[in-house]
Order: C-alpha cells, then structure tokens, then sequence
C-alpha cells in the first residue's frame, strides 16, 4: 500500500518558525513531524509515501535526501507553482498511486497512534469509498455522522453553520483526525463532479456523501495531537516520545 504526508502547507499558525521553515521540519523530541509520520507509516509496513511540497520546498527536498527518505522510498510531488490544498494536492499526485489499489494519506502536522490495521479492517468490513479516523474531542469544526458511522455533514461549531449532504433528524458529531483510506476510484468522482485546481479534502467528502459510502472509525483514547500552533509542540513532546 501506498500513501501520501500533506507537507506543502503555509503554516501560518505557526509563525515564526514558518518564516524561514517548512511546517512540517518542526521538531518534537529531535525528530522532525515529516520523519515521524514517515515512522509512523513504516510501523504497518507502509514504506512507499509521496510528500507534496510547496512552502520551503528546497529544504523539505534536502531532508529527504539527507536523511535517505528515513528508510522509505519519497516521491516528491511539487506544488510550488501553485498551493493546492489537501483535494487538490491529492489530485494532482494521482500519478503517483497505482490504478485499483487503495492507498492512505495523512497530515504532516498531526501526530497520532491510531491503528492503521484497524481503520483499514474498518474500511474494508464496511465496503466504503472512503474510511477516516474521528475522535470525540473539542473542535471548532465537527464531522457529522448517523447512526452507523456514515458521513451526512459538517458544521462549525463556532458559526454555526451547517453543510449537510444526507438530511438526518439527528447527528453525532466528531473530530476528524487526517489518516485516511481511499479507494483509487476517488480520482475519477472527483473528475466526474467537477473537482479541478485547488480544493478541501473536506468538500470532496461532502460532495460524494450522498451517493457514496464515506465512514469514520472512531478511535477515542488514541493519542492524538494536532501540532497547529508553536505552543503545541510542548504538547507532542510530553506525548510522544
């Protein structure tokens, strides 16, 4: 199995280090977010991972290279032309993945041990396009789920706004956590719905929700740390080692 670390980022959140650095070579404990999602791959035996690069491209490159890729075989997807969000930079790396396999991508900037057995046993135990890890934690922004973990929607919590694309009386909300599973046949719904440029990952799973099955495997108790802000490293570190 193949897979993709979404590392093009800006990282405006995290500034000063974004100033002069690529989001995704901040380090917790003396590893880079980059190697130790790399890692993190490599522990279910997934050792063939594409990394996107837009901001600092050059040093990104240059750590891959230093370090031999930490053991994996890096293809480097470029995006410095133009930043394509996570759809979009998923998108223009379907070269990259092999037609009929499924493949997993995740977030440079988030840091977990969520099973990837388990979601891709979820994944396959539910015959889904697409399965992606969620916890019940405080956000801003919830994934909204029926009854048997199917994707209908998503709000903002802070807004209050609501996007839903299967109307349901009730919904459970839950956190996305950025490691997913795909089936390959994503590439041609987007192409078939119209899905070109620079665009969420987000708004392609709202936009294919309706007709097609897009399930989130809660993994609550995991540890999970999303590393947005320079003061989240503190955080990663006391977690992982």
């Amino acid at each position: 199995m193949k897979a993709m670390i979404f590392s093009a980022g800006l990282g405006t959140r995290f500034k000063p280090w974004t100033d002069s650095h690529p989001k995704a070579l901040a380090v917790v404990n003396g590893k880079s977010l980059l190697q130790r999602n790399i890692e993190y791959l490599q522990r279910y035996g997934i050792r063939d991972v594409v990394v996107n690069v837009h901001h600092f491209a050059d040093q990104l490159i240059e750590a891959i290279i230093k370090s031999k890729g930490w053991g994996s075989k890096i293809t480097i997807s470029d995006e410095q032309d133009d930043l394509l969000e996570t759809g979009g930079g998923l998108l223009k790396a379907k070269e990259f993945f092999t037609p009929g396999e499924r493949f997993i991508t995740c977030n440079a900037d988030i840091l977990t041990d969520l099973d990837i057995s388990k979601l891709i046993s979820f994944h396959t135990e539910k015959k889904a396009l697409i399965s992606f890890g969620v916890t019940q934690r405080k956000t801003s922004r919830y994934l909204l789920f029926d009854e048997n973990d199917r994707l209908c929607g998503w709000r903002n919590a802070t807004t209050g706004q609501d996007k839903i694309s299967i109307p349901k009386t009730q919904f459970k909300e839950k956190a996305y956590s950025c490691v997913v599973v795909f089936e390959y046949d994503v590439f041609r719904l987007m192409e078939e719905k119209g899905f070109l440029g620079k665009f969420s990952l987000i708004d392609l799973y709202l936009a294919l929700a309706a007709e097609h099955l897009i399930v989130g495997f809660d993994h609550t108790g995991d540890r999970f740390v999303d590393v947005g802000k320079p003061e989240s490293i503190v955080i990663a570190e006391s977690v992982f080692n």
